[in-house]
């Protein structure tokens, strides 16, 4: 898929509309038209303070009609509080946010799971939130025996609202929308628990949808979708027209479907034009131009300087050591501040190197307890010593049930898998949260996997690799973030040295700097991996030979890079 942001306007379709929108003809014989943006969402010195220090301050952007704009920025610097104070959920400390008269704006919930029991149509139709109240007030009036006089003439006031939002057909284009976005028309009067977890976020996108809004805020919209529904979600917000806001950590996400990019750092927000490679050259272009300016600026302070010592006493030239002192005077070095963005140093090493194989998977079945189903069925596959396997599918298959039964966790129903003598395992499951049962320390927890007595140094020295460091250490790891125990899992990986990897999502809750971190330290690692992710630049800058698992238990093995197999596979490409 070509990136849309790398197209002129007159070959993209969707910008072709906005021309057209929006093109006056310019003063001049020449008759040439120039393309007007509107602001659509705009924020003026926007600042958001929950302790002493800010969150960040003074933010003032414009989000102007039909862009696109990735949000991005360190954990932790404020990107969801941002999204919330554009979507009103949030109230700002000081500042102003702009929503242009007259246009809607939609929200792309995170929850998946927030409507379990709630009809499917009825998720979608939230959506609407002033027609959905008004029905809701409407409806309860209704249902009201005691209702008096007054009670019905504000029911008829709400019909008329209810009327004007396009309520009586309502739930028909709710409907239109759902099965547009592949959710089976048998779904749609059922609550949705009974959706796949796979198709709850179309729900949720459907809802953002239906009041068809000009302006889109998704926050991790790509979070817990397999790989084919992340390139459906490409393509569907591709062709939507509305200006979005989107938080993502998948760089190839943000690359093909931003059109620019909104970096929080340093408290600030600055908007470059492009996606999410544009932005990586366009900033550190920035940042190599401010140093190159700063070091000819230094080096003529020197020259000055060295000047107004030599001569300032000298009455021959005291008028010339006075004019290079106010010269001195005028040069400002351009601050260059460090970012709020940190990479973690990750390293993984084998303790013992193996030969030719690491192990065979034989006619593998598994089915949980009280299921007549076979997750996996008749899996058979070997591991040569230094592959570097992607395990993909759709969500629900058995991916993560695949790496528990070759890590030991799940014995399987048939089948087995031998591991050769040598082989030294090392896991990282999906949802880490039972490694960080006990009410330990940073520090103490790290001590474990040390292998030796008294290794202080050792310990001390991993966590602050992983930018943990100073009192941190002390903390419990009860209160550790998603992120911040994937990290700890690493230095439990980096510690004990297996000759083997075996990492279920181990990109999850990361920010971009500890992912390129990961997948660096991965490209280095001299030791076998198997690995799950749905992050697709992840999976293609490590992956040569791809296991698809099927729903219906079985695999597709398919030797190769990840692009490789898309080519092959030009229907989910």
């Amino acid at each position: 898929m070509t990136s849309r942001s790398s197209l002129p306007y007159a070959r993209d379709r969707r910008y072709r509309t906005l021309y057209e929108r929006f093109a006056v003809r310019a003063a001049g014989a020449s008759g040439t038209a120039t393309f007007e943006r509107m602001d659509m969402l705009s924020t003026f010195n926007v600042t958001m303070q929950f302790g002493a220090k800010p969150l960040f301050e003074q933010v003032t952007a414009k989000f102007a009609d039909g862009n696109r704009y990735g949000l991005i920025g360190a954990n932790g610097c404020g990107k969801s509080t941002l999204m919330k104070i554009l979507s009103g959920e949030l109230e700002q400390s000081a500042g102003d946010v702009v929503l242009q008269p007259g246009r809607r704006l939609g929200t792309l919930k995170q929850n998946q799971f927030a409507y379990e029991d709630e009809r499917v149509l009825d998720v979608v139709m939230q959506g609407h939130l002033e027609m959905w109240r008004a029905m809701q007030e409407r409806d309860r009036i209704y249902a009201d025996p005691n209702a008096t006089d007054a009670d019905y003439m504000k029911a008829a006031e709400l019909e008329v609202r209810f009327g004007e939002y396009g309520g009586y057909d309502a739930e028909a284009r709710a409907g239109s929308i759902l099965s547009e976005i592949g959710i089976a028309e048998s779904l749609h009067e059922r609550p949705m628990r009974e959706v796949a977890p796979g198709l709850k976020l179309r729900v949720l996108l459907a809802q953002a949808l239906f009041s068809k809004p000009d302006v889109l805020l998704l926050d991790e919209p790509t979070n817990n979708l397999d790989i084919h529904s992340i390139r459906w979600l490409e393509g569907v917000l591709a062709d939507y027209d509305a200006t979005m806001i989107i938080i993502s950590h998948d760089r190839r996400f943000l690359n093909q479907v931003c059109t620019h990019v909104a970096d929080l750092d340093y408290q600030q927000l600055k908007v470059y034009p492009g996606n999410y490679d544009d932005f990586m050259l366009a900033s550190l272009q920035a940042r190599q131009r401010v140093e190159a300016a700063n070091t000819k600026a230094q080096d003529r302070i020197s020259d000055l300087q060295e000047f107004v010592r030599r001569f300032s006493a000298n009455a021959s030239k005291a008028r010339q050591a006075t004019s290079r002192r106010r010269e001195l005077e005028k040069i400002k070095l351009e601050e260059v501040r460090p970012s709020s963005r940190q990479n973690p140093y990750i390293r993984f090493e084998q303790r013992k190197k193996l030969f030719h194989s690491a192990a065979s998977v034989e006619g593998l079945s598994f089915r949980y307890p009280g299921s007549d189903v076979d997750v996996l069925k008749k899996v058979s596959f070997n591991v040569r010593a230094g592959e570097r396997i992607a395990i993909i599918g759709a969500n629900g298959v058995g991916k993560t049930t695949l790496t528990r039964c070759l890590i030991g966790e799940l014995k399987p129903t048939a089948g087995q898998i031998t591991w050769v003598e040598n082989a030294e395992p090392g896991y990282m499951p999906q949802d880490a949260q039972a490694d960080f049962a006990d009410k330990l320390d940073l520090f103490t927890w790290m001590s474990h996997w040390t292998g030796k007595a008294d290794d202080d140094l050792i310990v001390r020295a991993t966590l602050g690799r992983l930018l943990f460091s100073g009192d941190e250490v002390k903390k419990s790891v009860k209160v550790l973030s998603g992120g911040e125990k994937g990290r700890m899992i690493y230095g439990k990986l980096m510690l004990t040295k297996p000759n083997v990897l075996i990492m279920d999502e181990p990109t999850n809750h990361m920010d971009m700097e500890t992912i390129e971190s990961l997948q660096t330290a991965l490209e280095l690692y001299p030791g076998t991996l198997v690995f799950v992710s749905h992050d697709r630049e992840f999976v293609g800058g490590l992956a040569k030979r791809i296991i698809e698992l099927k729903p219906d238990g079985t695999i597709e093995d398919f030797t190769g890079s990840f692009d490789e197999y898309l080519a092959a596979h030009p229907l989910i490409a």
